[in-house]
Formats: structure tokens, C-alpha cells, sequence
């Protein structure tokens, strides 16, 4: 038996509230790129649910850009660290260079794939031009007095390179060496945010914080005309070119993407996002591409929710929306052939997982951390609960994809939720309470401090943090002391799970380890040996037969092991960049994980 990636559903782009957010596309239109965490994902632009993660950066990334040939990316991070690496194959990394002492905010190519430009926000210079297959000097950016947002590059030759500051001046440069040509100042009064030299490299555009864009010639970097003045109403982030540079789209804070015309120098076309009227912060426009070698005329932007929109020209409304989570994964579940997944800032999505796709839950959702979900079949219509820490509990529809009902305001932060015979059992840090039906049923007070909640039938296991498990029954709405301690753990509680019978329990604890109980009559232990992990477990789930159990844990690997053969089990190393926070099996057999990387992870047993 052996554990092998099956698919990665990625996370989306990392976005920041002000700032551009850059988006990628490789010459073919295939594949889009861009930073998320301290990843990089390449995504199929026709199969969302198709994607390829890069995990070498150890800061967060800021930036991803394909080479023109298509076969390498160049990406950057906080710390100031370019990558470049294999685009096609394994994602091997062909070089590292450390550009400056600050923030990556824009990288671009020169036509041959061969030079680089990396600027963003250092100590002693904003930028550097180096080769990408050694890290020589080819040049220097020079003339900003403040951090650089972005860079791009003529892809003819003569090589001509421009820069935009939130200095509100732009920088011509000649090359190759790349050197200080012309400061251009006056057609922005505020941060510059986009520059793109159109593909033909007849002109290049700049677009900026107050609201304007302006056309230069590509060769001498004249400044030409402004583009609809007063059009747009927020801060333009990006600006990206058609193939036939006739055409450019901006993306701005005022909810709209835009195709401009140059010979008419006007918007040919408008996507608004959100309700018509309604000013919706998470709307804000704040990356988009217009991928080449596409005939389709598909563009793609990204909104602030890290939401991408593939929006087509004649139709109003985005085609599709593909979504994901911004930030790390904290709790997840099954309920049929449904997955949600909660993430730190409160956001809870709906996956079905036949096609990789996620679904917003509508409805008054958390507003921060998901601290667990349980899923109930017991009703005609599968029913989820989450609790998070904003101290409530919210019921969902599961096939609707929709939080129901009042949200049910709990006394103190939840450690924990389950489910099992129609009642709902919230942990907290000093006691279980039961709910039923909405309204609180029952509650009962503990004197130790509980960690995890598994139920099944009747019966509640509970996990302290004094290295035991104690079990209660459910008797009407009222949990019952049994008076079984289960008592092997070195180490604190973390994770409990039943099997799917109920007949075994699966303990974590926060050392690594994983015991395997019996539970009928004696609660005999079945196995101590599960205990390859490096650090505390964090989730626990067996499959369907109750055979295997799964295991996920903050040494970034998730297990599978064996009730029947304990010595022996099967591993996906590295599962998870900063550790796995969820696994669940699906129908067929395969594990599905998810982390602190915000991504889901399927893999075949």
C-alpha cells in the first residue's frame, strides 16, 4: 500500500488591502501563476481543479511571472529573494538570488527568457536587473525615491524597461545593460501601481492610486495621451494586454474591470462585481491578466477575497468564479460527497469533491477562526455545524450550501464540536454543553481541561490535557459520567475519532503518538505502535471499513495505518506547508487533506 498525490486544489491568490496583486499566464494561455502563502501555485486555466505547487520560498511570496518560453517562473518573496525554477517538470529550482533587503513587489522577463528585473521595497536600492540562469549583473534601477510597485519589459529589441513608484514618477530605462534613461513625472499624482509594455511594444501603459492611466511610446518613453480620464472611481491596481495590442484591461478598487480601445481611447466594455449600487469592500478589483494565445478573449481578474473571475467579452457577468482560501485551513469534514472547510479569517466553503470546485456557504458566516465542524446524516437533509471564535455556533445546509437559522451565541470560545443521535455537543474550556434542535438542552460542568470531542451513538469521548480520555453517555438530552478513563497517553490529548461503526476510537496526542481503543465492554486497547510523527496530531480519521485510520499532524505529513498490521504504515511527507489541520477519506478510498498552505490535497491509498 503506498500514498500518492492524486490532484491539489489550490489555495487562492494572498492578497493585500491597498496593494496590486499580481497575476501571471503562460504564453500558451494555459496555466495561470501567482504567490499564495509561502507557495506558488501554477493553475490550468480551463481545469481549475488542476494545479501545481511550488514550496522552496521560506517567506511569503508576493509575486509569480512565467518566462515568455514557458518553461520557468521567477518569483518572489517578503525577504527580498527571487526563485527561479522549472515551470514543467518537478518545479526544480534553477537559481536563488537575494535582489534587495525588503519586500518583492513586481518581476519581469526580458523576450529571450533570459534577464530579470525584480523591484519592490529595500534599504539601499528598489530594484536590481540580473541574468536568470546566474544572477549576473545586467544593469541597475536607479532614479526612485520611494519603494517600486511594479516593472515591465519591452520583449523587442531595442530592450526598453519602465518602473512605477509610489514616488508618482515612472523610470524609462535602456538596455541591455539595463540604465537610467528619462524620470517621467507629472501624469501621476499619486502611487504608480501597474506598467505593462503592450506585446508589439509600440507603447506601454501606467496606471496608479488616482484613478488615471496614461499611454507612452514604447521606444522613447514619451508620454502619448491619458486613457478615460474619470472613468474610474477607485485606485487602479493592473493593467494587462491583448495579444493583438489593440486592446488593454485594468483592474480598480471601484469594482470594476474595464477593455479599453487605444486608437478610440475608450472603455469598450465594463464587468462591475457585487450588487449593482452596493459599495462591497471584497469586491475591489485588485490583479487581472488577459492570458495569451487564447481565442476565446478570456480575462481573468482577481478580486480581494482572492476570488478569480474569468469574465468573456458581450457577457456581463463573470463565466465562473473559482474560488478557494486565502488563509490557512482550520477545520474540515465530510458529509457525503461534500467537503467543508473553514479557514482562519472565518471564511467556510463547500467542495464537491467529484469536481474540485468550491461553493461560498451563503448566509451569516463566521467572522473569524473555524474552530471545528461535525456533520449530521440523521436528518432527511445533511446538516453541518461549525463553531468558531467569534463564540458562536452556526447550523448549515449541506446540499444548499447555506447557513440556516440564528446563529447561537455560546459563553465562553469553543475547543470543539460533534454530532451523534440529533444533539450537538460544543466543548469549551470547562465544560460540554448539548444542544438540540437550536436552543441549549443541557450542559455539564468538567473539572479538567478538555482538548478534543469525538460522539458516536450515545456515546462522547472527550480529551483532556491531563493525558486522558474520558467517556459519557448520552441519556435524553443529559451527558452521564461512565466512569471509563482511558489512560496510555504520555503526552496531551489532541484528536479523537470514531470509526464509522463506532466499535473503535483513535486518540492523538500531542507528542506524535496515536493509540488505537476497542469500544465495547472494556474499552481494550487495540494499538500503542502508531507513532511516526514528529509532532503534535492534529486530526484523525479512519475510512469506511473501520481498517485504516488516517492521520494529519504539525510535522507537515500525513499517515495511514493499519488496525489489522500495526507495525506497518504508508506516509505522504510534507504534505502540507506549515503543517495539515484536516483529513477525511471519501467514498472511493482516497484521503483528502488540507493545511496551513490553504490548500487541499487528495491522495490515492
Amino acid at each position: 500500500m503506498s500514498l500518492t498525490s492524486d490532484a491539489i486544489w489550490a489555495a487562492s491568490p494572498t492578497t493585500t488591502r491597498g496593494q496590486p496583486t499580481p497575476l501571471s499566464a503562460d504564453a500558451k494561455g494555459e496555466r495561470i501563476a501567482y504567490a499564495s502563502g509561502k507557495s506558488v501555485f501554477l493553475r490550468s486555466i480551463d481545469n481549475p481543479a488542476v494545479s501545481s505547487q511550488y514550496t522552496q520560498h521560506t517567506a511569503q511570496t508576493t509575486v509569480a511571472r512565467f518566462a515568455p518560453s514557458g518553461f520557468y517562473v521567477a518569483s518572489g518573496d517578503v525577504a527580498g529573494t527571487v526563485r527561479v525554477w522549472d515551470a514543467v517538470g518537478e518545479g526544480a529550482t534553477k537559481g536563488e538570488y537575494h535582489i534587495i533587503a525588503g519586500r518583492i513587489n513586481d518581476v519581469a522577463w526580458d523576450g529571450d527568457s533570459q534577464r530579470i528585473i525584480a523591484v519592490g521595497d529595500g534599504k539601499e536600492r528598489f530594484g536590481h536587473c540580473i541574468t536568470a540562469d546566474s544572477g549576473n549583473s545586467v544593469g541597475e534601477i536607479a532614479g526612485h525615491s520611494s519603494q517600486i510597485n511594479s516593472v515591465s519589459i519591452r520583449q523587442q529589441r531595442p530592450l526598453r524597461a519602465a518602473t512605477g513608484s509610489d514616488d508618482t514618477s515612472l523610470v524609462f530605462y535602456h538596455g541591455a545593460p539595463f540604465k537610467f534613461n528619462t524620470s517621467l513625472r507629472g501624469q501621476h499624482s499619486r502611487f504608480v501601481f501597474g506598467t505593462a509594455f503592450a506585446p508589439d511594444g509600440s507603447v506601454f501603459a501606467s496606471v496608479g492610486a488616482d484613478k488615471r492611466i496614461w499611454l507612452y511610446d514604447g521606444r522613447t518613453g514619451e508620454p502619448k495621451a491619458q486613457v478615460g480620464e474619470g472613468v474610474h472611481t477607485g485606485s487602479v491596481f493592473a493593467v494587462s494586454w491583448a495579444q493583438d495590442s489593440r486592446q488593454f484591461v485594468t483592474a480598480s478598487a471601484d469594482q470594476t474591470v474595464r477593455i479599453w480601445d487605444v486608437e478610440a481611447a475608450k472603455a469598450v466594455q465594463t464587468w462591475r462585481m457585487g450588487e449593482e449600487g452596493l459599495v462591497s469592500i471584497p469586491h475591489q478589483q485588485v490583479g487581472v491578466v488577459w492570458p495569451a494565445g487564447r481565442s476565446d478573449g478570456l480575462v481573468i481578474s482577481a478580486d480581494l477575497e482572492g476570488n478569480l473571475n474569468y469574465l468573456v467579452q458581450g457577457n456581463p457577468k463573470p463565466a465562473r468564479v473559482v474560488r478557494g482560501h486565502q488563509k490557512n485551513i482550520t477545520a474540515a469534514t465530510m458529509s457525503g460527497s461534500t467537503l467543508l472547510t473553514g479557514s482562519y479569517e472565518g471564511r467556510v466553503l463547500a467542495w464537491d469533491l467529484s469536481t474540485g470546485v468550491a461553493d461560498k456557504v451563503d448566509g451569516d458566516s463566521h467572522s473569524n477562526y473555524v474552530a471545528g465542524f461535525a456533520a449530521s446524516t440523521s436528518t432527511a437533509e445533511a446538516e453541518g455545524f461549525s463553531v468558531g471564535w467569534d463564540d458562536t455556533l452556526r447550523s448549515m445546509s449541506v446540499p444548499s450550501k447555506v447557513f440556516t437559522g440564528q446563529s447561537i451565541s455560546l459563553p465562553s470560545q469553543p475547543k470543539g464540536v460533534a454530532t451523534a443521535s440529533g444533539a450537538v455537543f460544543v466543548l469549551s474550556s470547562d465544560a460540554i454543553a448539548v444542544y438540540s434542535n437550536g436552543t441549549k438542552a443541557g450542559s455539564l460542568s468538567v473539572k479538567y481541561i478538555p482538548t478534543s470531542i469525538a460522539a458516536h451513538g450515545t456515546t462522547v469521548a472527550v480529551g483532556g490535557d491531563d493525558k486522558l480520555v474520558y467517556v459519557y453517555t448520552l441519556s435524553g438530552t443529559d451527558l452521564k459520567e461512565t466512569g471509563t478513563q482511558l489512560r496510555r497517553a504520555t503526552s496531551p490529548i489532541s484528536a479523537l475519532a470514531f470509526s464509522a461503526t463506532g466499535d473503535n476510537l483513535a486518540v492523538g496526542a500531542s507528542n506524535g503518538k496515536i493509540y488505537a481503543f476497542e469500544t465495547t465492554g472494556d474499552w481494550k486497547l487495540v494499538t500503542d505502535r502508531w507513532s511516526a510523527h514528529t509532532a503534535r496530531i492534529t486530526c484523525l480519521a479512519w475510512d469506511g471499513s473501520g481498517r485504516y485510520a488516517a492521520s494529519g499532524s504539525l510535522d507537515t505529513n500525513v499517515m495511514v495505518w493499519s488496525v489489522e498490521d500495526p507495525g506497518k504504515r504508508v506516509k505522504a511527507l510534507n504534505a502540507h506547508k506549515d503543517g495539515v489541520t484536516a483529513v477525511a477519506w471519501d467514498a472511493v478510498g482516497r484521503i483528502v487533506s488540507a493545511g496551513g498552505d490553504a490548500s487541499i490535497k487528495l491522495w490515492k491509498v
